[in-house]
């Protein structure tokens, strides 16, 4: 978020959720210092002090730790086609078009009757009953539609709507549903730019606005010494993801490149789409599975992950892709794509459909052969915060949103994790000390955390907490207070 001068920033943060999974830094203290004399006391800038007689003293700064993405495992191809999943209470929602499914485990799927055509559907917390469900999808504009877009927003258009195939007029529409099933298109185009891929859009409780992720080009300004027909944007730069905001969803500026392909990546990938999600009980952590497109290379896929704290700012997560295309000859061996939404299975697991076909993405498609999977990582495990060796973190101080905490981690045989609450001014909280912590050790999903004399955090309401954490071989991979 980008503060204004009334807005006050900095600890203690307050989670949308009761889920705290460590995809970036953004949580964890970065720790600070003091130069100090002998005896222990401050020394200030100007203190004139021997060169070897101060000593660094240290406060909760980080020490042997790092982030890495799991593997997912794959399955499929699932019975049914998912281009888009969500979670609504205890029922799994699924829309593909013109179909919706509805399931209990994520699994069976019931169809259901479906009035209007969709693309990526979210539910809008912010909205009346109306229109309590929203979707997004690329499509043509009319040239009716496109010429009251005009007279409306006259500046707010993306000439490459226009100029990228002569005849067509790109554009992004939305349709609203208060039920899900029953859609309502809008008369005009959300915004008139190129953007021809699965288009993410959510409501974002933090920014009280809607937020939109497209398919973008991060190009130079061209000269106008050549007429355009000579040249076609896409031959000379790389697909790229846009990001645009707005406070009402039938009107979106035109999107901004937010993340494109690093230069430590291969000169001919692209970001082909964004794949926007969150963690599932937490919607204020932000990722992104974006399908990375070895076009040149040998036109196949590969699923990379990036994270956010607050939907603008990205990170690629150091580790592994989460995904790449299966060998060929299987289902999946020719390209893959993510589909929103990350989800948790019954089981605790965190599943994701993808899109995959046989053949390469531009291979002749006279014969290829699509079908949908899950993306699945077990027991919600994406992305491990790793200590090899010893290993040592606190967390910024949290309004904590439950009494008890519970771990999902893992530890060798020899190895452990120890966990202490402190108050805001950094000293234990008494009863809740490292010295006082039950030491976790083996396979620990949803452990609760305890001390010797019990579980309950030990704060007085009103307070905010900071946790730390003691690690030796470990990985966690979230945390959740309840």
């Amino acid at each position: 978020m980008n503060p204004k001068s009334t807005t006050k920033v900095g600890e203690p943060y307050e989670l949308l959720g009761k889920r705290l999974v460590f995809t970036n830094w953004y949580y964890i203290r970065p720790g600070t210092f003091q130069w100090q004399d002998a005896e222990g006391k401050a020394l200030g800038l100007s203190a004139s002090v021997d060169p070897l007689s101060a000593r660094l003293h240290q406060y909760d700064v980080p020490k042997g730790i790092r982030l890495a993405t799991r593997n997912a495992n794959r399955l499929g191809p699932l019975e049914a086609d998912l281009a888009c999943v969500i979670q609504d209470g205890p029922l799994y929602r699924a829309w593909c078009g013109v179909r919706y499914l509805e399931s209990d485990d994520g699994f069976s799927w019931r169809t259901k009757t479906i009035n209007g055509n969709t693309g990526i559907v979210f539910i809008d917390p912010s909205a009346p009953a109306s229109e309590r469900y929203k979707t997004v999808y690329s499509a043509d504009a009319t040239p009716e539609q496109f010429e009251r877009y005009k007279k409306a927003r006259p500046d707010d258009w993306h000439w490459l709507a226009l100029a990228a195939d002569p005849g067509r007029i790109h554009s992004i529409q939305g349709a609203v549903s208060p039920d899900g099933l029953n859609w309502d298109p809008l008369p005009a185009p959300v915004s008139v730019e190129h953007s021809d891929t699965f288009i993410v859009a959510y409501y974002d409780e933090r920014l009280r606005k809607y937020v939109m992720y497209t398919r973008n080009y991060p190009a130079g300004p061209r000269s106008e010494k050549v007429p355009y027909r000579e040249f076609r944007v896409w031959d000379a730069t790389r697909r790229s993801i846009g990001r645009t905001e707005s406070e009402d969803f039938r009107s979106f500026p035109i999107s901004e490149v937010i993340l494109e392909p690093t230069p430590d990546m291969p000169p001919c990938d692209m970001l082909y789409a964004n794949g926007r999600t969150s963690i599932p009980g937490a919607p204020d952590h932000h990722l992104m599975f974006a399908s990375v497109w070895h076009a040149a290379m040998d036109d196949t896929t590969s699923i990379a992950l990036a994270s956010s704290h607050d939907g603008r700012l990205w990170h690629w997560v150091p580790g592994p892709k989460v995904l790449d295309t299966a060998s060929f000859g299987e289902w999946d061996g020719g390209c893959v794509f993510m589909l929103p939404n990350l989800i948790e299975l019954p089981n605790g697991d965190f599943a994701m459909p993808y899109y995959a076909a046989n053949v390469p993405h531009k291979y002749p498609r006279g014969r290829q052969k699509t079908a949908t999977g899950y993306a699945i990582w077990p027991k919600g495990r994406l992305v491990g915060l790793d200590a090899p060796e010893y290993g040592e973190f606190a967390t910024v101080a949290i309004v904590p949103p439950g009494r008890k905490l519970k771990i999902n981690a893992t530890t060798s045989l020899a190895g452990s994790i120890s966990v202490e609450v402190a108050h805001w001014n950094y000293t234990p909280i008494p009863g809740r000390s490292f010295a006082e912590s039950v030491p976790l050790r083996g396979d620990l999903f949803r452990q609760t955390v305890a001390w010797k004399s019990g579980d309950d955090l030990g704060y007085d309401e009103g307070q905010c907490i900071i946790l730390r954490f003691r690690m030796h071989n470990a990985s966690i991979f979230n945390v959740e207070f309840g």
